[in-house]
């Protein structure tokens, strides 16, 4: 089986060392942790691991290996947690739906705290408390059309207008191989050539006029490098809806990487304000404040927002809408400022453009982009690219 696993990674394109197999080997018979899947995988990850980088793949790896392990071995039974924490699923119709009563953002606030306060016991089903599987504006795996979600797994409708939990998203991955290099060749469309850096280039036509005044005596004339001199500053959306476009933000991402020397990437969760991350495994402890990022970069950049904008409306509108935090001020405010900085900025989109009419909130993005909102298309990007390029 060990055998079979590190074969495995090495398919996975894991760069993992026959010296690397042995040690963990050497680990495992010397009995250094628990006989447990956990133990094992912490274990195998320090051992044949070298690069931090690569943690996300050997994740991957590990983790579709451990699937073709169960699958092989015989099942038991088993009871679903479902079935202990979450009693049922309301299949509500069209028309229950729209009968559920909207509380408006002030008074929602007021009944959160007030449930807060009245409630003693655990609840399910039900229209009023803090539970599950029911119609309250409190909770996970029901439905509302605007309640909070309060630690659990959203049912589906990612109709919450905050979610009440800590949440920890991942960086994308810009060494993800593109199916198609039409992204690069769209990214393309903004070129701004520049020579610089050392002489590396043969500048023929000097040459031959050189060797020409040296009567034939060749004389070789080098240039710098000619260079895409565009500096592009990305802000990224992570987390929530956006799990749904990961594949295509990561090719996108990808494609920008290899194509603008100067590019700079930031992340934030679905409405920048006040403060952006760079990496987001260090999400709470690693923020930097976004007026630093509007001092950092000045208005020759341009930037490029990637996101589907798909929030409930409070997010843009509303201090204190944040589904993470309770922001003093609203994310239009800190989008007219960003947009301030950077007048040369657009919004791609991976959200198909066919439900962007039926999203309150892209509506109101795109309102305050000056509908430079753009597709996550080969002919989207090109069209933003186009623009940025003016």
């Amino acid at each position: 089986m060990l055998i079979d696993f590190f074969y495995h990674l090495r398919r996975h394109k894991l760069p993992v060392s026959i010296p690397e197999y042995l040690t963990l080997l050497d680990a495992l018979r010397a009995n250094v942790m628990p006989p447990s899947l956990d133990e094992f995988y912490h274990l195998s990850k320090l051992a044949l691991v070298k690069d931090e980088t690569l943690y996300d793949r050997f994740d991957q790896a590990f983790g579709s290996f451990y699937q073709q392990l169960e699958a092989a071995l015989p099942s038991g039974p088993d009871i679903p947690e479902d079935w202990l924490l979450k009693t049922f699923q309301k299949n509500l119709s069209p028309e229950e739906k729209a009968a559920i009563e909207k509380h408006g953002w002030q008074k929602l606030m007021e009944l959160f705290k007030q449930r807060l306060d009245e409630q003693k016991e655990r609840h399910a089903g039900g229209n009023k408390w803090i539970g599950t599987g029911g119609t309250s504006a409190f909770g996970h795996g029901g439905y509302h059309p605007e309640g909070i979600r309060i630690g659990g797994p959203s049912a589906g409708n990612r109709t919450a207008v905050k979610v009440w939990e800590q949440r920890e998203f991942k960086d994308y991955d810009d060494q993800q191989l593109l199916g198609t290099r039409n992204f690069k060749m769209a990214l393309r469309r903004l070129r701004r050539f520049a020579r610089d850096g050392t002489e590396l280039e043969l500048d023929l036509d000097d040459t031959i006029a050189s060797t020409a005044r040296n009567a034939g005596m060749l004389d070789l004339q080098m240039v710098p490098e000619r260079r895409n001199s565009v500096k592009v500053l990305m802000l990224l959306d992570v987390g929530g809806s956006m799990d749904d476009h990961i594949t295509r933000v990561e090719e996108l991402f990808s494609a920008a990487r290899s194509e603008f020397r100067h590019l700079e990437v930031y992340y934030f969760h679905n409405c920048p304000y006040e403060g952006v991350w760079r990496d987001n495994r260090r999400r709470y402890d690693n923020r930097l404040p976004t007026r630093d990022l509007i001092r950092t970069y000045n208005e020759d950049w341009r930037l490029i927002f990637v996101g589907d904008a798909t929030m409930s409306p409070y997010e843009i509108l509303h201090p204190g809408g944040s589904v993470e935090h309770n922001n003093v001020e609203s994310g239009a405010v800190w989008m007219r400022r960003l947009l301030d900085q950077w007048p040369k900025s657009i919004w791609l989109n991976p959200e198909p453009e066919g439900y962007w009419p039926y999203r309150q909130s892209i509506s109101l993005m795109r309102q305050i982009m000056q509908d430079r909102m753009y597709g996550v298309t080969t002919a989207g990007i090109e069209q933003g690219m186009r623009w940025l390029s003016k």
